[in-house]
């Protein structure tokens, strides 16, 4: 059961890479399906949203969301350099306790700076550049342990905004898309970066995508987007099970595919919509069961909550709920617009971007949605585009430079 840890002298705050139960370790909280391991948080917030627990400033440029491991967080970013590093943050007081550089990071026009995600293993934090190299830190030596050039060494070619993946760690391997001839997917052996499997066939440049492992009749199936594709692989060896063509505006694919009941859920923004793929019993192949407009998720992500998807549509600018075993529209709200959306306690958390830096909480069901909360982000600059993180009874809020973080326990 879901545990909050919000008492300073826990001895959360005294281990050392150990990720427990509030915790999130990667992108999109546990699962990477935006659902938050919590319980016990406000079911309401007060007029100007919850209380600021701290502010941490000094993270550098960059779009990513943080990773909470054991009393810390753990936040990308891209200095005036070029050279991104992590930033090592004390959850209890904010305090900014070390920074890490890794190489050089992307400094495109649209979103400069890191958009992937650590993902911690224990003493290790693993994260992809914009530019294509997977790097392992050790966490303990406060160091660079190894790095690969996914896309040189796999021949891969980088997309038009420069990768955005969070990487994937799998048992022994970190998992991420060079999108090249010698690997559309691949796995890389945690420890020292060697090779494990390279899945060929896929013949697609990569996207934006963060891929997720489902379990299906007891078989796991790796989901992910290319940039016209959405994909099953096997996880074990890399061998490609299926794709499925869907093209969007730009080529961007940058939602992770949902998985219920024997259906994948895919989506792209501008106008491309989605819709659910119907696994075969033993996932080796997939049909198309329905077709959506409504919700074109751009980048914010999609949740699964009691058999129903909820999201914010890009063109339509507002928050969408489907039903996932037939893809009927079960409403559509213009109270919250376009954010990234993400799910804990019983209660939807939509952070609005690019501009508006509101913060929604909604009460959510297939019958309708109430506003419970709403805050306004007024630390940090640039675009609003992470994803909310909730862990111990915080929610994390990253806008550029700066890490919001706010207490959302009950009292």
């Amino acid at each position: 059961m879901a545990q909050r840890f919000v008492i300073i002298g826990l001895a959360v705050f005294l281990l050392a890479g150990a990720a427990l139960a509030g915790d999130s370790p990667q992108f999109r909280g546990p699962n990477r399906d935006g659902l938050f391991d919590e319980q016990g948080l406000l079911k309401t917030w007060p007029e100007g949203g919850p209380a600021v627990a701290w502010v941490a400033k000094g993270l550098g440029g960059g779009y990513s969301s943080v990773s909470v491991v054991a009393g810390r967080v753990y936040a990308s970013g891209m200095g005036a350099d070029e050279t991104g590093f992590v930033s090592i943050i004390n959850a209890a007081d904010g305090k900014v306790e070390n920074t890490i550089p890794y190489g050089k990071e992307t400094k495109n026009d649209q979103a400069p700076g890191p958009r992937s995600t650590p993902t911690i293993d224990g003493n290790r934090l693993y994260i992809l550049s914009g530019l294509g190299v997977a790097y392992c830190i050790d966490l303990e030596k406060k160091s660079v342990l190894w790095n690969v050039d996914v896309l040189k060494k796999f021949g891969g070619e980088n997309n038009t905004w420069t990768l955005a993946e969070s990487l994937l760690v799998d048992g022994d391997r970190v998992i991420c898309t060079p999108g090249g001839v010698e690997g559309g997917i691949v796995a890389l052996n945690k420890m020292n970066g060697e090779t494990v499997w390279a899945t060929k066939g896929i013949n697609d440049k990569a996207s934006y995508c963060s891929p997720a492992i489902v379990t299906h009749n007891g078989k796991r199936i790796l989901l992910t987007e290319t940039e016209t594709l959405v994909v099953g692989v096997n996880p074990d060896n890399g061998a490609l099970l299926w794709t499925y063509p869907h093209k969007t505006e730009y080529n961007i694919h940058a939602v992770t595919p949902v998985y219920g009941n024997g259906l994948v859920y895919f989506s792209g923004g501008y106008g491309s919509g989605g819709g659910a793929l119907q696994l075969s019993a033993d996932g080796a192949a997939v049909t198309l069961k329905w077709e959506d407009k409504k919700l074109d998720c751009q980048h914010h992500g999609v949740v699964l909550v009691d058999g129903h998807l909820y999201g914010t549509g890009h063109k339509n600018n507002q928050l969408v709920c489907l039903e996932m075993a037939t893809g009927k529209v079960m409403w559509q709200s213009k109270d919250v617009k376009q954010g990234g959306a993400v799910f804990a306690d019983g209660l939807l958390y939509v952070y609005e971007g690019p501009k508006a830096g509101v913060v929604d909480l909604v009460k959510v069901s297939p019958k309708g949605m109430e506003l419970a909360g709403k805050l306004t982000v007024t630390e940090g600059d640039d675009k609003h585009w992470a994803h909310p993180v909730i862990a111990n009874g915080r929610l994390y809020i990253r806008h550029g430079d700066a890490l919001v973080a706010y207490t959302v326990a009950a009292k």
